[in-house]
């Protein structure tokens, strides 16, 4: 799945959207780092077992390389979903509940290639609408995932303390 993403200004990043790789988790560890500056490499492990080794025909784990045409590539965005069905009464939907591109390659279009990406294989197995959840101040995501298409849908998320 290589990809040329490319901004207002014309600058273009190549990319080349694949499954994660063992050797990818250290560097999905960094990006998150970097962007929430909250490490947390024991939850990327796991999350890479659960999404990246089992069942793959439902759980997608994504990342964006970026292809510089020489050695060094690196991980420079990551998606991840699966396809969950009948919670709720809802039918089965491909859930988008992580996204992250680094900041210095944001406005290159790797975050729509990587959602374009994982969209192609809710649709190859089989569903016709995607869902994810973003804070209500959260106003990158928010932007993102509107200019996308993405728009409110059927379900309030509801929550309670439990202390």
């Amino acid at each position: 799945m290589e990809s040329l993403a490319t901004d207002m200004n014309a600058r273009a990043v190549t990319v080349l959207v694949r499954r994660v790789q063992p050797a990818d988790i250290p560097q999905v560890i960094a990006l998150d780092a970097h962007v929430t500056k909250l490490p947390k490499p024991e939850y990327w492990s796991d999350i890479f077992r659960r999404y990246g080794k089992r069942r793959p025909h439902e759980r997608f784990f994504l990342v964006a390389e970026n292809c510089k045409g020489q050695a060094g590539s690196s991980v420079v965005g990551f998606i991840i979903g699966e396809i969950r069905a009948w919670e709720f009464g809802s039918t089965p939907c491909g859930w988008v509940f992580a996204l992250s591109v680094e900041p210095e390659v944001r406005l290159h279009g790797v975050g729509s290639t990587l959602l374009d990406a994982i969209s192609d294989e809710f649709k190859k197995a089989g569903v016709g609408k995607m869902r994810t959840m973003v804070a209500r101040d959260g106003r990158l995501p928010l932007l993102f995932f509107r200019s996308e298409g993405m728009m409110a849908g059927p379900y309030i998320q509801l929550e309670k303390d439990l202390d």
